[in-house]
């Protein structure tokens, strides 16, 4: 019974993180967390609404109840194909 299972191996020519290793992990999972937190208690508070957009002639395109193409198209003053029409 000289060959006993341990728990844990020494070895001087092994280099293990140990104690040191894992409190250094800890510290940084722990700051991370905090920080995606802190990102999304921000993230809530930001307002994404956009403001109408300014046509080449000074007038204000409605952004509500057109679909995005139709928007964009309005907004750059694109023309309708003959077939759109």
């Amino acid at each position: 019974m000289t060959h006993m299972v341990t728990l844990a191996e020494v070895n001087e020519n092994k280099v293990t993180p140990g104690l040191l290793g894992f409190v250094v992990f800890a510290v940084l999972a722990l700051g991370v967390w905090l920080l995606m937190k802190s990102m999304h208690r921000h993230m809530g508070r930001v307002d994404f609404t956009e403001e109408p957009a300014k046509a080449p002639g000074g007038k204000a395109v409605a952004a509500r109840g057109t679909a995005p193409a139709q928007r964009t198209a309005e907004a750059t003053g694109a023309r309708k194909a003959p077939s759109d029409q």
